[in-house]
């Protein structure tokens, strides 16, 4: 039997926040650990938090559109300490404003694209800065092709989480130049970003929300891919 194709509605948004979430928690030390070999080791809990939140938002608002699940889950964000919460809040909530109508893969790409502006914007990061960035650009030149080439939801996912985990991996070979991994210089270099991490990690658990299959973290592990 074929798994039908999915629709970006409330129903799939809410699997694709919980896939999510899921997928986090079981990374969210890892990722500590990245944050305090590159910063303050805040970031795992931050996050764990602004989900926690997001999911309170989602079952108090109960959002009947994929619009209105992201817009909760961006109220959840923008309301965590830190900088990485807000930035994701900002990015959740420009895929919520570009939905008018119907949701699609235009619709998802654009919201993508609209939200790294943003974040260019506030943050002034740009790729090859070891952000979140690095992982974002390239999904959004993904969903980009696959929105021009009419390729289904479930597809341009797959594109996405390949382009955002490519992305993510490069940030071992760069030198930051924003956030508090800047600070140690050298120090960083190796060291994933937990933010372009983070990032790869939401594609994925929209890919695994879209076919059932759970998102893939081996690349991960303390050595790199080859």
């Amino acid at each position: 039997m074929t798994t039908p194709e999915p629709v970006l509605d409330a129903a799939f948004a809410r699997r694709w926040v919980e896939e999510f979430r899921a997928t986090f928690a079981t990374q969210a030390e890892r990722l500590a650990d990245l944050d305090r070999q590159a910063g303050d080791g805040d970031f795992g809990a931050n996050l764990t938090s602004a989900l926690t939140r997001a999911q309170g938002y989602v079952d108090a608002d109960d959002p009947q559109t994929y619009a209105d699940v992201f817009f909760a889950v961006s109220k959840g964000f923008l309301n965590t300490g830190g900088t990485s919460g807000p930035l994701f809040g900002m990015w959740f909530r420009d895929l919520a404003k570009a939905v008018d109508g119907p949701a699609t893969t235009q619709t998802l790409a654009a919201g993508v694209a609209a939200g790294l502006a943003t974040i260019q914007r506030l943050a002034g990061a740009e790729v090859g800065d070891s952000t979140m960035v690095d992982a974002i650009d390239p999904a959004a030149q993904a969903l980009a092709r696959a929105a021009e080439s009419g390729v289904p939801v479930g597809d341009a996912l797959d594109a996405a989480t390949t382009a955002a985990t490519d992305g993510a991996e490069s940030t071992r070979d760069l030198l930051a130049s924003r956030g508090r991994a800047s600070y140690v210089g050298e120090v960083a270099r190796g060291v994933l970003d937990p933010g372009a991490v983070t990032v790869a990690l939401f594609f994925a658990a929209g890919a695994g929300a879209a076919t059932g299959v759970d998102p893939d973290t081996g690349w991960l592990d303390p050595a790199p891919r080859r």
